[in-house]
């Protein structure tokens, strides 16, 4: 125990600070350290925690029901890169004019593209409203994608 004036003393002299690490406890407990480099480190921890605590964002991709197959093959390949990245993908087909009147077009090649990505989504949601349909997909967790892999591989034999 080192009366606080000494303790200060000290400090001063190698150039550093003197910083209440536990004020609860008697007598308080203090440290000597730069505190500038201090909370430089905690900045950077918090960042680094931050970074690593990712959330799934809602992306977006938009079809349209008479669209050729190679463009539904790339939208496919799209939605599938952004379902292994985390993100959850909200499918948006839109009518124009009387397309309206033909709903089971759409609702058919989103099954298309819903029945491509299986192996790496559920389906979440579906609505319709007006001239749009929409639908949610959700990432499979990548636990659950290996065990589903391992029990058909098992079934297969």
């Amino acid at each position: 125990m080192v009366p606080l004036q000494k303790a200060l003393q000290i400090a001063r002299e190698r150039g550093l600070d003197l910083v209440q690490v536990a004020s609860t406890v008697s007598p308080p407990v203090c440290r000597l350290l730069d505190y500038g480099k201090y909370k430089y480190e905690q900045t950077k921890k918090e960042r680094k925690a931050k970074k690593s605590q990712r959330v799934g964002l809602l992306k977006e991709v938009r079809l349209r029901p008479k669209i050729e197959e190679h463009d539904l093959q790339a939208k496919i390949k799209t939605t599938k890169k952004l379902l292994q990245e985390g993100n959850k993908v909200r499918l948006v087909l839109r009518f124009r004019g009387r397309e309206v009147m033909y709903p089971e077009l759409g609702w058919k090649v989103l099954r298309k593209v819903t029945e491509a990505a299986q192996e790496v989504a559920v389906v979440s949601s579906s609505a319709s409203e007006g001239n749009n349909i929409a639908l949610v997909l959700s990432p499979v967790s990548q636990k659950k994608a290996k065990e589903t892999g391992t029990d058909a591989k098992t079934k297969n034999p």
